[in-house]
């Protein structure tokens, strides 16, 4: 595993994906098949390995916290950084900053809590949460109300965050207030696009973003690849034309539920054996699971 700081110019550098966590029979992490897909996706050039929503950290045992860690750390290549999650309760994620200080990664992603939270309150809590672990954390904007740009800006100059996963989603990304009022008050560099190939182009050309996440990167991490370099390099035509070929797979995880739809994917695509989602998640139904095989297998096969 890379432990190295991740810097602008190393967020740029690959797709960052967002993996599911692949589970045995009896629900543990399973060490084997988490390993097959860090090698697939490897393979592709994919050097960044985010695991939060899609690896369902949010419902994660606290007792199999650390042992979680361990195997994702152990699994990663000696080119590839591995990013955790902690949280989403306060509580809880303070108890996991403790555990994951002992290990070497170079930042956690605080997952935003739902619920019983105000702006102000995040930015207290994630400020401690930086503190307890030693390191600048990623901070995950996911909805309107969970944190300012303004309290964001606080935290970036106070050296609290390495980088920002934005993934509020708009019916047009290009109409976004609070991503131009965030850009006004923290750099470009240390933003990334957080909702897969579909916003990205947006992202990337019109605001100027670093980077972007993906899930679907997991079924095809050379195209997803492809995409970023295009887009880096100004060619928008064959983004946007890689960016049509992930839509199908794109369009049933926002039908039927993102994390839900892309764990299933990855066993389908004969990627890894992901087992079953954990809850309090359910797993897609047998109609569903045939069109999201062909999907995910069409995708594995496109170039």
């Amino acid at each position: 595993m890379d432990t190295r700081p991740l810097n602008a110019e190393r967020l740029a550098s690959s797709v960052i994906a967002v993996p599911p966590l692949a589970r045995d029979a009896q629900e543990r992490v399973h060490a084997g098949e988490n390993a097959r897909l860090i090698r697939h996706l490897e393979s592709g050039g994919i050097r960044i390995l985010l695991y939060g929503g899609n690896a369902n950290f949010y419902h994660l045992r606290p007792s199999e916290y650390a042992s979680t860690l361990g195997i994702l750390a152990e699994a990663a290549g000696p080119e590839t950084v591995v990013v955790p999650s902690a949280g989403p309760s306060y509580g809880v994620s303070m108890d996991q900053a403790v555990i994951a200080r002992e290990f070497p990664f170079p930042t956690v992603m605080v997952l935003p809590h739902q619920g019983l939270n105000t702006p102000a309150g995040v930015e207290t809590g994630l400020r401690r949460f930086a503190e307890a672990f030693g390191r600048p954390i990623v901070v995950y904007i996911k909805q309107e109300g969970y944190v300012t740009p303004s309290e964001v800006a606080r935290l970036v100059a106070d050296g609290c965050v390495s980088w920002i996963k934005y993934a509020i989603v708009r019916p047009n990304p290009l109409e976004d207030l609070f991503l131009r009022e965030l850009l006004e008050k923290v750099p470009a560099s240390m933003i990334v696009s957080g909702i897969g190939e579909q916003p990205a182009i947006a992202h990337l050309r019109d605001f100027g973003l670093n980077g972007f996440t993906s899930g679907c990167v997991c079924i095809n991490p050379g195209l997803s690849t492809r995409f970023l370099r295009a887009a880096k390099s100004g060619d928008w035509a064959e983004a946007e034309r890689i960016r049509t070929v992930f839509k199908p797979l794109e369009d049933l995880r926002n039908a039927i539920n993102p994390v839900r739809v892309l764990h299933q994917a990855v066993s389908l695509a004969g990627l890894a054996d992901t087992g079953t989602v954990l809850p309090l998640l359910s797993p897609i139904s047998a109609a569903q699971e045939v069109e999201v095989g062909a999907t995910a297998r069409a995708l594995l096969a496109a170039r």
